[in-house]
């Protein structure tokens, strides 16, 4: 189509369909509505089915029986929902189901500022369910970056069978860029994985940790799917063995960290001899790649790298950044939440500072020039 003038909140709808994603269920939110609407209007192009629930509870149970069943699924909202989604996502993880979620950030805590953005939300996406399991959180800083990312969500999603957290913000999802979608390099569609052959197959079978299990259908034929909160073993049934139990916690987290290679997707922009390393994420990153080119220009030797995906921490990625730098300079726009990722991979010897703004107005590039220490 060449170039288009798209929002954010546009181009997760065209990703969805790049995708085919054939479900979603949402309820209006502000600054995620348009997902919504635009989520709607395109199912109903496709031959997919789009729901308005009564409330955000209602929508991501939708979401998840809907995945049960063998659709491809997405559901969006801001922070508010993100907490109502909270006990589903566990569900989720527990299931081994395959969903995409889109968090359209805005400024909190509880309803705080409806019309203004933060990325106040990092740490809830990645720990804000009971028993702590792994999620994949991947984090865009552009309307281009949130087309790629969202798409990108839904191979994760399906290949690892674990929710899978796009966190954009009310500056990406509402302003408008101009962007070419089809210039964007997109990996092969990854399509779900079910069980070969007629004979019976458990629902959540794996011989070594890191395995994913085929997708079982609810209601397919020659299977059976036991579908439950409660703990459970290989078959689905509930379970109190404490070996049988650990062995599934394992698996829950092993077959997410163990591909975090795999999962990693972040931006390096190195300097030669820089001492100076700023690793940033998000809306935030824009700001940061004007910083790094003005301080560069100012003759200061620094390296940049953006992280795309949050969670699973991409710590060989971030290890190799780090090598040889004296100063480590993180930006967020909340205060101080993946810092501390930063922080434990860092040697004791060299000083990680802080930068951290939450007043609903964006890191400017004098702000991170100043309080880093780049000039």
């Amino acid at each position: 189509m060449g170039l288009e003038f798209l929002d954010g909140n546009q181009a997760v709808v065209r990703a969805a369909e790049r995708a085919k994603c054939n479900f979603f269920a949402g309820y209006p939110i502000t600054p995620s509505s348009s997902i919504l609407d635009g989520m709607l209007e395109m199912l109903w192009r496709t031959g997919g089915i789009g729901l308005q629930a009564e409330d955000e509870i209602a929508s991501i149970g939708l979401c998840l029986g809907s995945a049960m069943a063998g659709s491809k699924v997405l559901t969006a909202t801001s922070g508010p929902g993100l907490s109502l989604y909270s006990e589903s996502i566990g569900l989720a993880i527990i299931g081994e189901t395959p969903l995409v979620i889109v968090i359209v950030q805005r400024q909190g805590p509880a309803t705080g500022a409806a019309t203004k953005g933060a990325e106040g939300d990092i740490l809830f996406a990645r720990w804000g369910t009971s028993g702590g399991m792994p999620v994949i959180v991947l984090s865009p800083a552009s309307v281009a970056e949130t087309y790629d990312l969202t798409y990108r969500a839904f191979n994760l999603t399906e290949r690892f069978r674990v929710p899978v957290l796009v966190m954009s913000n009310k500056e990406i999802g509402l302003t408008r860029e101009t962007v070419d979608l089809d210039a964007i390099e997109l990996p092969p569609l990854v399509e779900r994985r079910r069980p070969d052959g007629k004979a019976p197959t458990f629902p959540y079978a794996f011989h070594s940790p890191e395995e994913v299990p085929p997708m079982v259908d609810l209601a397919c034929g020659g299977h059976m799917l036991r579908y439950t909160t409660s703990t459970h073993d290989k078959a689905g049934f509930l379970v109190i063995n404490p070996a049988v139990i650990q062995e599934m916690i394992d698996h829950y987290v092993a077959k997410v960290e163990t591909a975090t290679d795999e999962i990693a997707f972040v931006k390096e922009d190195r300097q030669d001899g820089a001492e100076t390393l700023v690793i940033s994420y998000g809306i935030v990153s824009r700001s940061v790649k004007a910083a790094v080119r003005q301080a560069r220009a100012a003759g200061a030797k620094v390296s940049s790298l953006v992280l795309q995906t949050l969670y699973p921490v991409p710590r060989r990625a971030i290890e190799k950044a780090l090598r040889n730098v004296r100063k480590v300079v993180v930006p967020e726009m909340n205060m101080g939440q993946y810092v501390q990722e930063i922080e434990r991979l860092t040697r004791q010897s060299v000083p990680v500072v802080r930068i951290n703004k939450m007043d609903t107005t964006l890191l400017s590039v004098d702000q991170i020039l100043e309080q880093g220490g780049l000039l």
